[in-house]
């Protein structure tokens, strides 16, 4: 089969791979939809010194077509709609049995990094305990954005507690900030969004969000005050990745307010005391989320008939990586995802 591998330095190529084969407690996926995510582009732009290419790709939606020989019916069966927890761990510490197979005390493995392969292709080999079923009336594509980005924005705003009647402020509008943004309105708060680019500002607002403002043309700091009778917002989430935008979130947060930082690498430079101690700040790390909570945002978006498709706006076949990445690359539009088959 055909897989989409990254080259590094801006360079992707559609490799041959063996299909793969099951071990004893593995199932191999038909891909129906593979998202792209924005951390794709660490390895898509950094510099490739590897001897082994892996397929990429870490937002799985298929279904089930083959058994490993130990998989019980009660975890899974041929012709099952699933999604993937993207992660595997040792299955015996305490995080990987409450289902944070990411924090694995002996050390994860990420499917679609290099440690094991990606859903960027036609078939992929899992651990069964890795699946979570696909409620029916979700599409294969909302699936793949539940299996990461989607799922992340859930696990961040049950994480913080978003109310009802809450403002966030929410940096970055790209496929985590927008999901956040669908699902904060959804909850009933007020959205301020804060992104540079005007199609996803435009996004932002199709989606709910009261406000949204380009932090190129206007203080942002100066806006979620002026938004929120000069207090802050209640809650922020960063998505961005800019160290700009991580310390607009802390000081665009109110007294007693929560900033929450999703998107990994960077630095953050404030103040203790006057940004965070004086003002009784708490300032919280999400990683995605657990197996169960990616089941909840499943049953989230299913409950509520919230549009996640929506957030799509490009559609690509395996055969056309090399354009889908450099798309995603300008960080403009909204989510890509691969239909394999």
């Amino acid at each position: 089969m055909k897989g989409i591998t990254f080259l590094g330095d801006h360079q992707v190529e559609l490799r041959e791979f063996a299909d793969p084969t099951p071990g004893p407690r593995d199932v191999i996926l038909e891909i129906k939809a593979s998202g792209m995510c924005g951390t794709d582009l660490h390895a898509y732009r950094r510099q490739f010194t590897g001897t082994e290419y892996f397929i990429a790709g870490h937002e799985p939606c298929g279904i089930v077509v083959e058994l490993g020989a130990h998989v019980t019916k009660k975890e899974a069966r041929k012709g099952m709609r699933v999604m993937v927890h993207h992660y595997d761990g040792c299955g015996n510490c305490r995080h990987c049995k409450s289902g944070w197979s990411q924090l694995c005390d002996e050390g994860p493995i990420v499917y679609g990094s290099g440690q094991g392969h990606g859903a960027h292709a036609r078939y992929m080999c899992v651990a069964s305990h890795t699946l979570i079923p696909l409620p029916d009336d979700l599409s294969f594509m909302t699936g793949a954005a539940i299996s990461c980005g989607t799922g992340t924005a859930y696990g961040a705003l049950k994480r913080i507690g978003l109310e009802g009647d809450e403002t966030v402020a929410i940096f970055g509008q790209g496929p985590v900030g927008l999901s956040t943004t669908q699902f904060s309105a959804e909850m009933g708060a007020r959205v301020i969004a804060i992104e540079t680019s005007q199609e996803r500002r435009s996004l932002a607002l199709e989606k709910g969000a009261y406000a949204a403002i380009d932090p190129e043309e206007i203080d942002p700091v100066k806006a979620i005050h002026d938004l929120t009778h000069g207090e802050g917002a209640h809650k922020t989430i960063e998505t961005a990745g800019v160290k700009q935008a991580r310390i607009a979130s802390v000081k665009g947060t109110r007294k007693w307010g929560t900033a929450c930082f999703i998107a990994g690498g960077g630095d953050l430079t404030v103040e203790v005391g006057p940004d965070l101690t004086f003002r009784q700040i708490s300032l919280v790390g999400h990683w995605t989320f657990s197996k169960n909570g990616q089941a909840d945002c499943a049953r989230f978006v299913s409950d509520r008939k919230i549009d996640v498709d929506g957030i799509f706006t490009h559609r690509f076949k395996l055969a056309q990586a090399d354009e889908a990445y450099k798309l995603l690359n300008e960080q403009k539009t909204g989510k890509g995802v691969f239909l394999p088959s």
